[in-house]
């Protein structure tokens, strides 16, 4: 079996949870041959693999979004009224009225002409219509290089060649979802879907913090992903989720229930099993945080939460362990607050080899606004490790258990972007080393009994099989 992994702003080039994921799910898979299909930023951003790449790899294939330019010379496209109207469906309808099929339909037939769609007199017209239903007071042409702006980028991806496989497997929504849409509606391949966070909600809270987006465009935005969103869930022929909340907002925005199915992340503890010692005292307290530095991780929330412990525990230290150039000018934000506070002990180490340093930590802070199911948190926990962490995502259910699971607590559970209560947390812990030890112990053991690496990789076997089969039927 060829499949073709559909990876966004990650695999091969950005090392992190899905990243690691997808590097697990290649490596485990020696029998199945492998296409990465990867849409980048920039090739500067982008120029080197994070990762050693398994042999099984036969083809990685990046579409880097800072080639995309409009063509001084271009082919005239003539839409006709059928196909303007469908056009227009994608354009200013609602999510709820989109017509998927003739969208997909469209793209496969102007394939090669995506980008020269958005110069046309169909296009033109359309946002003329929309322009003067909304009553907007912006000029005229600022109104239509905005919706270029928009559709612009998935008209350029759209148009590249589709590589060769049986199987398409898309890690989200957004743009590889419907690079894995159209690559399975042309090439009558099954079509597989993967979430690991819930990509219109994460967009969703981007744009709406942003700068880049002018105030009425933020809806629209919104929306366009939300429409990209519904089309791979309707294309799809599975769509996976990380956990159950999850599986209720791809249902909410659009995605058929029959065709949903939880498959939880999963590590191996045996891997861990190195990792474990006796913890220090509070005298020297070791607290560190696995993550990108990036806004999402709010990793500033953090430094003032450390900055607050400092001042109750003066030997505490913390060790940051992760990549730091994916967005520098957050980095060196970090860096000004750290200075700003003048909080000594903390250490931003970059990207290392988390196993080595595990030893050394007593607990694991994440201070995120936005997760999944953190495959970091997994592995700290198959360490014995306790934690601190954010309510958000599934990291609540991993550090309390869900319905049924008597364990016990994995670790404590705090508000997002609250430093006082992250503080709080932690010189509870400090000071109550039975407690973390104890629950260092319960993580463990509900790593072991839920969060199994080899029941996830042989879900998605049998996801691959089963795809399969049924396209052969």
């Amino acid at each position: 079996m060829r499949v073709c992994l559909i990876c966004e702003g990650c695999y091969p080039y950005v090392p992190g949870g899905v990243s690691g994921w997808i590097q697990t799910l290649c490596s485990a898979f020696e029998d199945v041959e492998f296409v990465i299909w990867a849409l980048a930023t920039t090739r500067e951003e982008m120029s080197g693999y994070a990762y050693d790449i398994p042999k099984n790899v036969k083809e990685i294939r990046t579409i880097y979004l800072g080639d995309e330019t409009f063509r001084k010379t271009r082919h005239k496209v003539i839409l006709s009224e059928n196909e303007k109207a469908i056009l227009k469906n994608l354009v200013v309808e609602s999510v709820e009225r989109i017509d998927w099929i003739a969208i997909l339909e469209l793209i496969r037939k102007y394939r090669r002409y995506l980008g020269d769609i958005l110069l046309s007199e169909a296009f033109f017209e359309i946002c003329l219509e929309e322009y003067q239903r909304q009553g907007s007071r912006k000029v005229f042409n600022h109104f239509l290089w905005n919706f270029r702006g928009i559709y612009f980028p998935l008209m350029y991806i759209l148009s590249e060649e589709i590589p060769q496989a049986d199987l398409y497997h898309a890690v989200s929504t957004g743009y590889a979802g419907i690079m894995g849409s159209c690559a399975s509606y042309t090439e009558k391949k099954p079509f597989l879907l993967s979430e690991h966070g819930i990509y219109t909600r994460e967009r969703e809270e981007d744009i709406i913090r942003s700068q880049w987006v002018e105030g009425d465009f933020k809806e629209i935005w919104i929306n366009f992903f939300k429409k990209l969103s519904y089309i791979a869930y309707r294309q799809a022929g599975r769509v996976t989720s990380l956990f159950g909340v999850s599986r209720s907002l791809q249902i909410e925005l659009g995605c058929p229930a029959k065709k949903t199915a939880i498959i939880p992340n999963g590590v191996d503890v045996r891997e861990y099993d190195g990792c474990q010692r006796e913890k220090k005292t509070a005298e020297e307290f070791t607290i560190g945080a696995i993550l990108r530095v990036v806004p999402i991780k709010d990793v500033k929330t953090m430094l003032l939460a450390f900055d607050l412990v400092k001042q109750t525990v003066p030997g505490a230290r913390l060790m940051i362990l992760g990549n730091c150039k994916e967005n520098p000018a957050y980095y060196e934000e970090c860096l000004e607050l750290m200075e700003e506070l003048g909080t000594p002990d903390i250490r931003f180490l970059g990207q290392v080899n988390v196993k080595e340093y595990l030893p050394d930590i007593d607990l694991l802070l994440l201070s995120s606004i936005s997760e999944g199911q953190p495959l970091a948190m997994l592995e700290g926990m198959a360490a014995q490790i306790p934690f601190v962490a954010t309510n958000v995502g599934s990291c609540r259910a991993l550090l309390e258990g869900e319905e049924g699971d008597l364990l016990g607590n994995a670790g404590v559970v705090v508000p997002v972007m609250n430093s006082e209560a992250m503080a709080d947390a932690v010189i509870r812990c400090i000071k109550d080393p039975k407690m973390c030890r104890r629950m260092g112990r319960t993580g463990r053991k509900r790593v072991e009994m839920y969060y199994s690496k080899s029941v996830m990789l042989e879900e998605f076997r049998k996801l691959y099989r089963d795809l399969g089969e049924e396209k052969e039927a």
